[in-house]
């Protein structure tokens, strides 16, 4: 019998899709070796102008324009899909997306996990005219259900949370394709951490409260100046801080550090945000699904700060309703509430134990499971027991 294959489909519009796909991949390469597996961003087969349109410019928008942001989201949540505008930008997406087909065929996968839109609507279409059979699955990677996920043809969802999947069965998806397996997250969050190792590792006291604070794989906001805000609190507490790629505010964040050098811990871009991770009490952050997914994962409570309208704001509210987060919706409020929780640790420890039980570290496996028992149903010697 041949090797069976998946393949996982993201887009490089923002991180968090592709932590997903990856989170997916690596997940199956260590579970499922009989499986073959490949992860692709499409952004990776697009002509130029294309990707600076949903990558570039996307960026430009949640970080300078999030009211406008805000309002394109919300438009485009509501859109007909048999609107001649929508018609228009999937035969736009169709025809921008050549190159990607012909990768999905050379690699023939067996099924395809797409853990955004695009490409799962490219599928779609294909599946439409029979000109594909394969199974795509959808992974929706916030805690919210933009119209773009609801796509006919597909051979099941993924949903973050049970309200999510309710959403998604409210808008017409099929009960029996819906599952809640929450957000896939890396190995490295699905495994305990030793906090004591961790921070001595790290240059740091683990006995001491350590805040977190997140400014994604890009380093968006002002870190440093937040940064100086809280060393200027008046609390015995370590700080860490994650620039990303922001090479700028890493280096006013180091120079920070060197007036604050048993308090103020900056890092670059890092593949070891889990491990930091267990060496935090209180994480301050962007509520981006993938994040907010790695916080509850690590059973962390949350600070979110200044959520931008869309997909942020409703992750927000998910966690702020579960009692695992404060909002934050600019410097004063922050500071206020981080001296608020430094003061109550026992506010903080119930926002911890709330975390916890939201955290589905688990998720990755949850999805592959599902999916290899529908490749499992395919075999001809299992047919009869499928459902």
């Amino acid at each position: 019998m041949p090797q069976q294959k998946i393949l996982f489909l993201s887009v490089s519009a923002g991180a968090g899709h592709m932590r997903a796909a990856e989170a997916l991949h690596l997940t199956a390469q260590a579970n499922l070796p009989h499986i073959e597996t490949m992860h692709l961003d499409a952004m990776g087969f697009v002509p130029s102008a294309f990707r600076k349109l949903y990558t570039d410019f996307y960026i430009l928008l949640v970080n300078s324009y999030p009211t406008l942001w805000g309002m394109l989201y919300q438009r485009s949540s509501d859109a007909d899909p048999d609107s001649p505008m929508q018609k228009l930008r999937r035969a736009v997406e169709r025809l921008s997306t050549g190159d990607l087909r012909r990768a999905i065929n050379a690699f023939a996968p067996d099924a395809i996990v797409c853990t955004h839109f695009l490409p799962a609507e490219m599928l779609m279409h294909d599946i439409q005219r029979e000109r594909m059979s394969v199974p795509v699955w959808v992974q929706v990677t916030d805690f919210d259900l933009h119209g773009m996920w609801v796509i006919p043809h597909m051979t099941g969802f993924f949903a973050a949370s049970d309200e999510i999947a309710f959403r998604m069965r409210a808008n017409g998806i099929d009960a029996e394709r819906v599952h809640t397996t929450g957000i896939p997250v890396m190995p490295a969050f699905t495994v305990p951490q030793d906090r004591r190792a961790c921070a001595e590792r790290f240059g740091l006291d683990p006995t001491r409260r350590t805040i977190m604070l997140m400014g994604g794989g890009a380093g968006v906001g002002k870190l440093d100046e937040v940064a100086a805000a809280l060393m200027r609190l008046e609390h015995d507490f370590q700080l860490i801080v994650l620039a990303g790629r922001n090479e700028a505010a890493l280096g006013r964040l180091k120079t920070q550090a060197a007036e604050h050098p048993t308090r103020l811990f900056p890092f670059g871009f890092t593949n070891e945000v889990a491990q930091l991770m267990a060496c935090s009490d209180l994480v301050i952050t962007k509520p981006g699904g993938l994040t907010t997914s790695e916080c509850l994962a690590m059973g962390l409570p949350m600070v979110v700060y200044a959520p931008i309208p869309g997909q942020e704001e409703r992750n927000a509210d998910y966690v702020l309703e579960q009692g695992a987060a404060l909002k934050a919706v600019d410097l004063i409020s922050l500071e206020y509430r981080v001296l608020k929780l430094l003061a109550e640790p026992e506010r903080l420890l119930r926002m911890r134990d709330c975390a916890r039980r939201l955290g589905q570290p688990q998720a990755a496996r949850r999805v592959l499971e599902i999916v290899q028992a529908q490749l499992d149903c395919q075999q001809p010697a299992a047919i009869q027991a499928c459902p």
